[in-house]
């Protein structure tokens, strides 16, 4: 695991926050001048500790008023069923995000949707007639507490 100073886990904890932050205040804020802060900020990018920058967007300002996680469980693993269905997941907007998982599934998908039709015909009419799917285990997301996450760093700090 590479090695972080204060500086540069001050910096990270900053950005997840506040990811359009000017280097001339990020590096107020870490305490140092802002050529040496713009030297390892650029340095984290390069190194892929910083994967990008991107708005959070409400998902029901934008109409996705139904969010759930979806279980899935192939038929196989010895054939190609696991490669396709990743391609295909990959090619579906309705789908955030996509785990492979330990334990009695496969797959977790995150899921957005405008309404529980959209749902069903997701599910129904996309997800279940591909090609090597199982079956499905939906669960419906009655409140989002806190998310979307961030990446802790308090083991940093140690």
């Amino acid at each position: 695991m590479p090695q972080f100073d204060q500086f540069e886990i001050r910096m990270l904890d900053i950005l997840q926050r506040d990811g359009r932050k000017p280097v001339s205040e990020l590096a107020q804020e870490i305490g140092l001048s802002t050529t040496p802060c713009a030297r390892r900020f650029d340095a984290l990018q390069q190194a892929g500790v910083i994967k990008g920058f991107g708005a959070v967007i409400s998902r029901r300002a934008v109409g996705l008023m139904v969010e759930v996680f979806i279980q899935v469980r192939l038929v196989s693993h010895s054939d190609e069923s696991p490669e396709r269905f990743i391609a295909a997941v990959q090619r579906m907007d309705e789908v955030s995000a996509c785990w492979t998982m330990t334990g009695d599934h496969d797959f977790l998908l995150h899921v957005m949707v405008p309404t529980v039709d959209d749902l069903n015909d997701f599910v129904m009419h996309r997800l279940m007639r591909l090609p090597g799917v199982r079956d499905v285990h939906t669960q419906l997301v009655l409140q989002n507490i806190k998310g979307p996450g961030h990446v802790p760093l308090g083991h940093l700090k140690k």
